[in-house]
């Protein structure tokens, strides 16, 4: 066995029948749902339950991350509207038009990354029109934080349910 063919079945395009991605769907999805808009929800909870100094970083780091996010939007939106549209549509022509695994896969996690990133958006307009401080914005914060596990949890199940019949499929003869 040449080392080409190792390394072809260490990076198996088959994504849906790969440990290594399901790896990378839990781990994203863990990832997603602590950093809430930039912020560790450690953080949130610690500002909630002792307020004064470490409420006081929150709402430092949130108006950061927030007008960060908010720039983004203004100034390249567009673009990266556009960006990801042509990405999704590419990957969803190759996926199921040509049965690429691969791109299903990636397909699968693009998706709701995008939504995430409209709800993120859409989060992030409600803190700067007011909800910015106190306990308004940690009870804004954790809101999305749920949506984020809701729309993760979508995601995996969804995954999951198309990873398996892909596999059955393939497994099947004829």
């Amino acid at each position: 066995m040449d080392w080409v063919q190792i390394i072809f079945e260490l990076i198996d395009l088959r994504s849906f029948s790969n440990l290594w991605y399901w790896i990378a769907l839990a781990v994203l999805w863990s990832s997603a749902s602590h950093w809430v808009i930039g912020v560790p929800f450690d953080m949130i909870a610690r500002a909630r339950r002792e307020g004064g100094e470490a409420l006081e970083d929150l709402e430092v780091l949130v108006r950061i991350n927030t007008a960060r996010t908010l720039t983004i939007a203004r100034t390249a939106g567009l673009l990266l509207a556009g960006g990801i549209c042509f990405v999704i549509t590419t990957l969803v022509i190759l996926g199921f038009w040509y049965s690429v695994e691969f791109a299903q896969a990636v397909l699968f996690l693009l998706v709701p990354l995008s939504i995430l990133g409209l709800l993120t958006l859409r989060t992030s307009r409600k803190i700067v029109t007011g909800e910015n401080t106190g306990a308004a914005l940690c009870q804004r914060l954790t809101r999305h934080r749920l949506s984020t596990q809701v729309l993760g949890m979508i995601a995996i199940f969804v995954t999951a349910m198309f990873g398996m019949y892909q596999n059955i499929q393939i497994g099947m003869p004829g």
